[in-house]
């Protein structure tokens, strides 16, 4: 049984071994919200995510048999790295079982953290089976990622951390995965604060909690497969223990793309000088969409998890994110195949201050008329209004240009959040 003083006990149990994360009020966001938003960074927390806390609780209530004998977990990073870490400080053996697919980045600190390694299985599941054959092969003790009180209760102490930084919170939005984290944090503000809502927030290809909620009799639903950028928070099933936690404490959850995902990541880096990961994201990327409704004149937190992404990833997130938002562009034209053609034609792009990045000459394509070459360059500009008016030039040259930027899908979501070059869809927020 989880209560606030179980909570309040992890809370003096890791005391000193954890960072008291910032609760940061952003200007930005509070203005596009036209509501006090603040983030808690747990980005910012040692091995760069919150999943140390219920780590050093679970480990630091072990036997001094259990101790001698070491632990094992399964984890895509961010469990994995805490339960490292933990390990080492505490003196224990630490065997990590990783999916194969787990982050480069995340099992090279996993690694530097003293752990031994394992990568088995295609994802989270496939990793904790292995996980638990090894705990009984080996004698070792299975460290839950967050199917477990001790786990539970030392993530909530970041709800009590929000309760003391910010007494007037109204709203705390937090991510979904398996559970674990919401769950310690809805115990730890509902019980004090019930006033207080406690959103969770899902990834689209990742949505067990909201599929479980929805189900008759509210019945847990396992997934088939998840499929999310977030992979902190793409679990296939809700947790044993944490699914009636949520279903008492937690007021709503919401479901978030994706693209929203990546394009909060890309505000964080540009706007807000900060590296997110997806999962720690989703918690914003729920209210810039508007499927969280901030609290009105009361201040709404977003619990941004980790910030342990993959430099691949975010060189994925950021050409992609420069895309969607119009600042690159894909630009098709036929021009004739003679000396100086493709000069003149760079020269518009040139006088309406685009910059080429890349270019390829197609003449042997059965759509490209004898005489002809088609070209196709990628261009960087401003925004997309910069990006319109190349076109727009371009037209007026006399060029036929086609573009990969349709213009028309800006008005296809309603009203947008404009945060410098970034742009994010706005849907009606639910109402909780």
């Amino acid at each position: 049984m989880i209560t606030r003083n179980t909570i309040v006990q992890a809370q003096q149990r890791i005391a000193g071994r954890v960072h008291l994360t910032p609760l940061e009020h952003q200007y930005t966001l509070s203005e596009a919200l036209g509501a006090p938003l603040y983030v808690k960074l747990e980005n910012l927390q040692k091995t760069g995510s919150f999943k140390l806390r219920g780590a050093l609780n679970k480990l630091g209530q072990l036997t001094p048999e259990q101790r001698a004998a070491g632990v094992v977990a399964a984890s895509a990073g961010n469990h994995a790295q805490g339960v490292a870490w933990a390990a080492r400080e505490l003196g224990m053996r630490a065997l990590i079982v990783m999916p194969e697919g787990a982050a480069a980045s995340k099992v090279a600190a996993t690694k530097a953290y003293g752990a031994e390694v394992l990568l088995k299985g295609e994802t989270f599941d496939d990793a904790a089976q292995v996980a638990a054959e090894a705990a009984a092969e080996q004698g070792l003790t299975l460290i839950p990622a967050f199917d477990d009180e001790a786990i539970i209760a030392g993530q909530g102490t970041i709800g009590l951390e929000i309760l003391e930084q910010l007494p007037d919170v109204g709203t705390v939005v937090v991510p979904v995965g398996g559970g674990g984290l919401i769950s310690g944090i809805a115990i730890a503000i509902k019980e004090a604060r019930p006033e207080v809502r406690v959103i969770g927030v899902e990834a689209e290809g990742a949505d067990a909690f909201s599929q479980s909620l929805a189900s008759p009799n509210g019945q847990p639903v396992t997934l088939k497969s998840v499929n999310t950028i977030a992979d902190g928070i793409a679990l296939k099933a809700p947790g044993r223990l944490t699914y009636p936690i949520v279903r008492q404490y937690v007021d709503d959850i919401v479901v978030v793309r994706d693209d929203e995902i990546a394009g909060v990541i890309l505000l964080f880096m540009e706007r807000l000088k900060l590296v997110v990961e997806g999962a720690g994201a989703a918690s914003v990327a729920a209210l810039l969409s508007g499927r969280v409704a901030p609290s009105g004149d009361k201040p709404t937190v977003a619990v941004v998890s980790g910030g342990n992404i993959d430099v691949d990833v975010i060189a994925r997130i950021i050409e992609r994110g420069l895309v969607r938002t119009g600042r690159r562009m894909q630009l098709r034209v036929n021009l004739p195949d003679r000396p100086g053609a493709l000069h003149r034609f760079s020269g518009v792009i040139a006088r309406s201050q685009a910059n080429i990045l890349g270019i390829e000459h197609d003449r042997t394509s059965v759509r490209v008329p004898i005489g002809t070459t088609e070209v196709i360059l990628s261009i960087a500009v401003h925004d997309a209004a910069h990006g319109e008016r190349v076109i727009a030039n371009l037209t007026e040259a006399g060029y036929e240009v086609t573009s990969d930027w349709d213009p028309s899908q800006r008005s296809m979501f309603g009203p947008s959040w404009n945060l410098g070059t970034t742009s994010f869809p706005r849907t009606a927020a639910p109402q909780s």
